[in-house]
């Protein structure tokens, strides 16, 4: 099959992450893939570093990417004309499209021959964004959502019947972060044993961060060894790296994104997420990937992750049970080392990434025959 990728950007994310594992494995498969991204590509020199190791692996694997270049709003009109002509080149290829921009262009600008297949990785709740993608979804023969949950919250805010979405979930290549070295915690002054709490997400509001900051004294008081760690950016940088200087004992630390955050999780007793709302969050699949216990909000596909375990999820807003669940795997090592496990078995015969790519190239299959 004649496949060509659409995504809004090829920065390090979880969504690119999912396309950038799709594309290779539907070439090792025999399909003839290329990619176009809206956003312009992050090179060698881009900050944070390690930014562009996604389009580095494609181009090392041959697959064909280009790039609109958008860099602002105004970009995006020349990156669409840009588009329509790279799609013209193969007219009967199959489209399949990633995040917001991407499902809109991508799809609005394509042939009506084309098979068109979108794609939902969120349940965000954007009235705007979902009243155009509402009538822009008119035209795709398929959507995939990437949990049972994203599925539901399309169908009912998208007007989607059952007959065209399916759930194909994120996957995780289980073995890289199985065997990951971890990081020395001394190397931030703290000690080496140190129980640490990690954060690894984007700096949002979303990611709901007011809960670990209204509840650190709880799970990680001044007596203890205990510490908190939040990897990202995003908006809120600049005002946590202020409220961590804030916080007495040397106890939270602000990073940017890592490039070897699979090390930062090896390191880690506890990875948390208390997210507003999520998609399939790929930071729990690699702290499950892991070996780790995760503590996350019951939301969407957070919620479908951990719900063979109810001792890793709180419901939204609950401080006293996102302090409960953190506390039990602070306080017993191992417990913490054997939810981990149980954690690793799950992804591990659950959320491969040879399992993702075969469901989508079915998909596939059956849409163009």
């Amino acid at each position: 099959m004649n496949i060509d990728l659409i995504i809004t950007e090829m920065n390090f994310g979880g969504a690119e992450r999912a396309l950038t594992q799709l594309a290779i494995g539907l070439r090792d498969r025999g399909d003839d893939v290329r990619l176009f991204s809206f956003g312009k590509l992050p090179t060698a020199d881009s900050l944070p570093k390690g930014n562009d190791r996604l389009v580095q692996q494609l181009h090392d694997e041959g697959i064909e990417v280009t790039s609109g270049g958008v860099q602002t709003s105004r970009g995006f009109l020349p990156a669409t004309i840009q588009l329509r002509r790279w799609l013209a080149r193969r007219p009967g290829s199959l489209i399949q499209t990633f995040l917001w921009h991407a499902n809109v262009l991508g799809i609005l600008n394509a042939s009506s021959r084309q098979p068109r297949v979108a794609g939902i990785r969120v349940a965000e709740p954007n009235s705007l964004r979902l009243a155009v993608e509402r009538q822009t979804l008119r035209k795709v023969d398929h959507v995939v959502c990437v949990s049972r949950a994203v599925e539901t919250f399309a169908q009912q805010q998208l007007n989607l019947s059952p007959d065209r979405t399916s759930v194909i979930p994120n996957a995780v290549d289980v073995d890289a972060f199985a065997s990951a070295d971890p990081i020395d915690w001394t190397d931030l002054g703290w000690p080496a044993d140190s129980p640490v709490v990690l954060f690894v997400g984007r700096l949002h509001t979303q990611k709901g961060l007011e809960h670990l900051q209204r509840t650190v004294e709880r799970f990680a008081p001044e007596d203890s060894h205990r510490k908190l760690v939040l990897i990202g950016n995003g908006p809120l940088q600049n005002e946590l790296a202020t409220w961590a200087k804030q916080v007495s004992g040397d106890r939270v630390r602000v990073l940017t994104w890592q490039s070897n955050i699979a090390s930062w999780i090896a390191a880690s007793r506890v990875v948390v997420l208390p997210s507003r709302y999520e998609g399939m969050p790929n930071v729990i699949l690699e702290a499950m990937a892991a070996g780790k216990p995760v503590v996350s909000s019951r939301v969407e596909g957070s919620q479908e992750l951990i719900g063979h375990d109810p001792n890793q999820g709180f419901e939204l807003n609950d401080d006293t049970a996102l302090v409960h669940s953190l506390e039990r795997f602070l306080a017993d090592e191992d417990l913490a080392t054997q939810t981990g496990q149980a954690n690793q078995s799950r992804v591990r015969s659950q959320f491969t990434v040879d399992a993702m790519v075969d469901a989508y190239r079915e998909l596939y299959a059956k849409i163009v025959a």
